[in-house]
């Protein structure tokens, strides 16, 4: 690859961008770094072209179709095959096909081709027809005019890098007599507990051969341990046909916390006289799912309903993995979902800024029992409905829908983010003629696409919202809601136990990453967060100063800046920890938290709780408490405690729930223990209690008196906490004179802490390894060790017992403003 007007050839690595081929080469230094975002940002105005020269044997060409298929050509490209224009594209999310078949040659063929600049394309249009998109100056205005993902423009999480290229295979597909086309999967799951599979399928025929209803059609379904359930044989005849397989005892998927994910595999034969033609595999779970709207005492319920079973929905908005498309892979994805299922997600929404994801994506989603609520790729923007913009987002729809329609985690499709909501709430030019067009493509369109494609899949117009028709698209009472105010509007973490809404699916704090990441983008001056390093990397204006607030109102002020950043992590998983355990308080009422945001596309202040690099911030250790299955939690108000069990299990829940009253050195003042019973798939209150007469509304009192409490069940404490009855920052803290002992085990090193006093928010880390722990993050008494297990599988090199020994780091609240 090269510039266009360049001389010099570079090697370019397919799938890949732009982007990645010129820092390889030296060409371009990396964005991530310090303010060198800015520096490469002219690099995105070049017209840039690949070549490839190519050896066809043959027997390639004795077929009678020859395609040449780009999966993703990212964005304005043009494709030329030994010198012949043979297509152009205008849209990332296509999958693109061209028939070559006369126009490839036996031996060498030449492939090119050329890309142009996407920033040029946009800000030209936004000369001709200005279209309005959130964030301002801190993205490429003119974004909406392009079907590229909007996030590479810039986002107040992301840079403003555009990288283009072939971001997806490339390769030539060979066909005789025919091949299978559309292939639609539904199911129906009778009374008696069967399930019957309808398999749609139709046929295309090439050339001079017989027409499609010559072709016999074989369908074979395997169940989760390989055992072949059923095989159908469908004759010739009018195509699309339909395959019917019954399975009598199935093994039906859930998602994680509510059963297992048995997942069966489907394989199609298309045959002609006895020959196989062409064939196709699929993995398939068995389960009904979609979301459930009914009138109830509160408004109307928003609730994913999975084999008949409602459920609380717990998980995060993902956002694409990285900028630079290249440097993503499945096995950073698994690592990230696994994370998701490690933290006890059910859950996940794929944010609408970005691009559907890799077929991978979904497959680890199936394995590992996260339901997909799948945004369609529209988000905080006026789109203008044009005849070519209408024939590119139908086709973009029909392809992506077509291709991940048939997984188990797919729970909801949404047509956009914000948008309904900005209409009616936000304050930028409206213009009749673009509020027209938002009811064309949102009201009209897309639910007649959807209704086409895939009318098995609930499909929501556009998050949040009551249901469409800008009726109240942020109301509490009925479908899903986005509240901000305490990030946005600085209102107290206690303002979330004022809204009870029927789904939250998006909701915020911001904090920084750990030291290791800034590190990796700073020197040694810039490590202080108001340094233009810093703020480069703080794509929300007003991030850092919302950050320093709510430190000032929750902690005491750090001392350095490892400190702050340590801090700044704490605020976050607080604030975070306040909304959802409100609102699982209130399971029934309230049955869905998708906080934002999972991950980051690249090293920097963002709301994630998993940064960039993958380490786990404070909110994902508390995520992983905060979602667990079975869950203890408190509600503080003055002296009284409210503590509340919440079973998000299949099974009745009995255990003990026991309490205590500590002072700061973990002396016991007052304790209890009460029986608990909770049914399957609810939340009771577990016990009322008040401290006035202990308290006295003495302030000194206050500053030096804890409550700790867990949930005992079969012997084990499954979910325990703490309430202070002061702000941190106003706590009488003693030093705890921290320690640990570290022993190995076959496959984990055990750590075990103690503490000779209260020491709150406790974090264990390893100079030059990264770990994921068992736990972290966590309030310690003295008289109580805590054990912690790292798997030495979630290391990131190996090392041993005395080098983990001299690097391990311990640290609490008090040492981020002692000397």
């Amino acid at each position: 690859m090269k510039a266009a007007l360049g001389e010099e050839w570079i090697p370019a690595r397919v799938p890949g961008s732009i982007a990645s081929d010129l820092i390889r080469a030296g060409k371009m230094n990396d964005p991530y770094y310090r303010e060198r975002q800015y520096e490469v940002f002219d690099s995105f105005r070049r017209i840039y072209e690949y070549v490839r020269e190519f050896i066809v044997d043959p027997a390639l060409l004795e077929g009678e179709r020859l395609e040449l298929v780009c999966e993703g050509l990212d964005t304005i490209a043009e494709v030329r095959l030994n010198g012949e224009i043979i297509g152009k594209t205008m849209n990332m999310h296509r999958t693109y096909c061209f028939d070559v078949t006369s126009k490839i040659v036996s031996g060498v063929n030449t492939l090119r081709l050329i890309f142009y600049s996407p920033v040029e394309y946009v800000e030209q249009k936004q000369k001709e027809r200005s279209l309005w998109a959130a964030n301002g100056e801190y993205v490429v205005q003119g974004f909406p005019h392009l079907r590229k993902a909007h996030y590479m423009f810039g986002w107040d999480w992301g840079p403003k890098l555009p990288d283009s290229g072939i971001w997806r295979d490339i390769y030539l597909a060979a066909y005789r007599k025919g091949r299978l086309g559309d292939v639609y999967i539904t199911q129906e799951h009778d009374d008696s507990g069967g399930v019957l599979l309808d398999i749609r399928v139709s046929a295309e025929s090439f050339g001079a051969s017989p027409g499609a209803d010559s072709f016999e059609l074989l369908a074979m379904l395997y169940t989760p341990d390989g055992l072949l359930n059923e095989a159908q044989t469908l004759p010739g005849g009018a195509s699309p046909g339909h395959i019917r397989i019954r399975v009598n005892q199935p093994e039906l998927w859930w998602p994680s916390g509510l059963g297992k994910q048995p997942l069966y595999r489907l394989q199609l034969e298309l045959r002609q006289d006895g020959m196989q033609v062409d064939e196709r595999e699929y993995t398939i779970g068995l389960r009904t799912l979609t979301v459930k709207r009914e009138p109830d005492s509160w408004g109307e319920t928003f609730e994913f309903v999975v084999n008949g079973v409602s459920m609380f929905a717990m998980g995060a908005n993902y956002i694409p993995e990285d900028n630079i498309r290249a440097r993503q892979s499945k096995e950073r994805t698994e690592r990230l979902i696994r994370d998701c299922r490690d933290a006890n997600f059910n859950c996940i929404r794929v944010w609408g800024g970005g691009y559907y994801p890799d077929d991978y994506f979904y497959d680890l989603c199936d394995q590992y029992g996260l339901i997909v609520w799948q945004d369609h790729l529209f988000a905080c923007a006026e789109y203008e409905m044009t005849e070519q913009f209408t024939e590119q987002i139908k086709a973009e729809i029909a392809d992506n829908v077509k291709r991940i329609r048939h997984h188990a985690s797919l729970g909801l499709w949404c047509g956009n983010n914000e948008m309904e909501m900005a209409w009616v709430d936000w304050d930028f030019p409206k213009r009749a003629k673009l509020k027209t067009d938002y009811v064309k493509q949102f009201e009209i369109i897309l639910p007649e696409l959807m209704r086409t494609l895939d009318p098995g899949t609930f499909y929501w117009k556009a998050s949040p919202s009551s249901g469409g028709g800008f009726d109240e698209p942020n109301a509490p009472h009925k479908g899903d809601v986005h509240y901000w105010d305490v990030w946005h509007g600085g209102e107290p973490f206690t303002a979330y136990r004022e809204h009870y809404f029927r789904f939250c699916s998006e909701f915020g704090f911001q904090s920084f990453p750990a030291l290791k990441t800034v590190d990796s983008f700073t020197e040694q001056g810039d490590r202080n967060i108001f340094s233009s390093v810093m703020e480069s990397h703080q794509k929300n204006p007003a991030g850092n100063g919302k950050i320093i607030a709510g430190i000032s109102e929750n902690f005491l002020y750090p001392k350095d800046f490892d400190s702050l950043l340590f801090v700044s992590q704490l605020l976050q998983a607080e604030a975070m920890r306040y909304g959802v355990e409100h609102w699982r308080r209130n399971r029934g009422r309230c049955m869905g938290s998708i906080y934002w945001q999972l991950n980051d596309c690249w090293p920097g202040a963002s709301w994630s709780s998993i940064d960039y690099f993958g380490r786990w911030k404070a909110l994902h250790y508390y995520a992983k408490r905060f979602y667990a299955p079975v869950l203890l939690s408190a509600e503080e108000t003055g002296t009284k405690v409210k503590l509340a069990v919440t079973n998000d299990t299949p099974k009745l829940v009995q255990g003990m729930v026991h309490w205590r009253l500590r002072d700061r050195l973990s002396a016991v003042i007052q304790q209890g223990s009460m029986s608990i019973t909770v049914e399957a798939l609810s939340a009771a209150g577990s016990a009322e209690l008040d401290f006035a007469e202990v308290l006295g509304g003495d302030p000194v009192k206050s500053r030096e008196v804890y409550l700790e409490y867990e949930l005992e069940l079969e012997g084990r404490a499954v979910s325990e906490g703490c309430v202070l009855f002061v702000k941190p920052k106003h706590f009488h803290f003693a030093e705890p004179a921290l320690r640990a002992e570290m022993t190995e085990e076959a496959d984990a090193y055990i750590l075990t802490l103690h503490s000779e006093s209260f020491a709150a928010f406790v974090e264990l880390d390893f100079t030059g390894h990264d770990v994921r722990l068992s736990d972290n993050f966590i309030h310690l008494s003295a008289g109580r060790p805590k054990r912690i297990i790292l798997r030495k599988e979630d290391l990131s090199a190996p090392s041993t017992l005395s080098e983990l020994q001299s690097g391990l780091r311990i640290r609490s609240i008090i040492d981020t403003y002692t000397l």
